[in-house]
């Protein structure tokens, strides 16, 4: 009988996307076959605690966890303590004898949790999945932890991912690649602090109301504003700095009154991605903002899949979202977002690349894996393809050497 795989699910996080996580996590559980794989679910709770077993199981269903402990390093003889590069090692819950002063929680000892990662060639795990997303699990912090440990993981690696989250960055990436992009300013938040005038007048030289005002490090829309006009932008500013020290400032698509098409592309793979069927997303706000994708409403964003467009409109934005996916070295999944202006008489409307987002929502209803069920591949059938690209994006490390031959 063929050895199951030890898989890692790897939710929770300390980002503003913690909850979506949580629904990414639940979806997969859900749904995995279980006769492939072994599952150990693993949780990191909002304020950095790495949780396995019941614990993990309790943050994942959105309990209460019992009274946390008191944020020190933690001892290595201390049976209520364990290091992270412990819970990949073995990913059992972890027994506390009673006199224990706290539950079974996990702190992130850097030095002392990555020796023992670099000495341990196989931490009883065979690959992650982590379903983190936002700051702190998409970013590539999380991944260098894992390239580090020498464990193989799903999704994008330490600069793909960095790229992908950064939305500067990304867009400079973008820019090289010869990809169309809106006109973006990026400023920092220092500078908007220090000299808040300069910073208007920079924009509005650069730029033409509607605005858009995002953190450059965050997902979910979250932190992100509209701006229709000078009197709303200090406030946008605002919102967006208490999200990250970088901020980007884009041109709205389509001039004042205009309301573009969302556009949205699942791209799978590693050196040679493919690209799904095009979705679109018909917003139930002005833009397709945090409350749009995950708050209840009487009328909800409604999305459209495959999306309606000429056969020329498919190809193109199809062959952009691959050639943004490999801009940014991504590797297994990522969604690629567009904006289409709006239909103007006598010319084609524009298409612009608006983002990737290397870690997307995970739940069965979420767009990626909806694209891959239009294109013919089935959510566990999905997860399975991404855990194979896994490794094989881990066999071909075993071609690099990492030292003086």
């Amino acid at each position: 009988m063929k050895k199951k795989i030890r898989l890692g699910i790897l939710f929770g996080g300390r980002s503003g996307e913690h909850e979506v996580s949580l629904l990414s996590a639940a979806s997969i559980l859900k749904a995995i076959d279980r006769r492939k794989y072994e599952v150990v679910p693993i949780g990191i709770t909002k304020d950095g605690q790495w949780l396995t077993g019941g614990e993990a199981q309790h943050l994942l269903s959105g309990e209460a966890a019992p009274t946390a402990p008191q944020l020190v390093s933690p001892d290595e003889d201390d049976p209520g303590f364990a290091s992270v590069a412990a819970v990949l090692r073995s990913g059992e819950p972890i027994s506390i004898p009673p006199s224990a002063p706290a539950p079974a929680r996990l702190h992130l000892n850097a030095a002392a949790d990555l020796a023992l990662a670099e000495k341990t060639s196989a931490l009883g795990l065979d690959l992650i999945f982590p379903v983190l997303h936002g700051t702190f699990g998409e970013d590539g912090t999380i991944q260098g932890l894992l390239e580090v440990a020498g464990i193989a993981y799903v999704g994008s690696g330490v600069l793909g991912s960095a790229a992908g989250m950064d939305k500067d960055v990304m867009k400079r990436l973008f820019r090289s690649a010869g990809l169309p992009q809106t006109p973006w300013v990026t400023l920092l938040r220092s500078e908007w602090k220090s000299d808040p005038l300069r910073c208007r007048k920079l924009i509005e030289k650069s730029l033409a109301y509607p605005l858009f005002v995002k953190p450059a490090n965050l997902g979910s829309s979250v932190g992100i504003s509209k701006v229709h006009d000078r009197k709303e932008l200090a406030t946008a500013m605002d919102l967006a700095s208490q999200y990250d020290r970088k901020l980007v400032i884009e041109q709205g698509v389509g001039g004042p009154g205009a309301k573009p098409r969302e556009l949205e592309v699942a791209v799978l793979g590693n050196d040679e991605p493919e690209a799904s069927v095009i979705g679109e997303i018909v917003p139930n706000r002005e833009f397709y903002d945090y409350d749009s994708k995950y708050a209840d409403s009487a009328e909800p964003s409604i999305p459209i899949i495959p999306a309606k467009l000429s056969a020329s409109e498919q190809k193109q934005i199809r062959t952009l979202a691959v050639a943004a996916f490999k801009a940014c070295d991504a590797a297994g999944l990522a969604r690629v977002d567009f904006l289409m202006e709006p239909p103007q008489r006598g010319r084609k409307p524009a298409i612009f690349l608006n983002e990737i987002n290397t870690m997307p929502g995970f739940t069965s209803i979420s767009m990626y894996p909806k694209l891959w069920q239009a294109s013919g591949l089935g959510y566990r059938q999905l997860i399975d393809r991404l855990i194979q690209l896994a490794q094989q994006r881990q066999a071909e490390k075993l071609n690099t050497s990492f030292q003086k031959m």
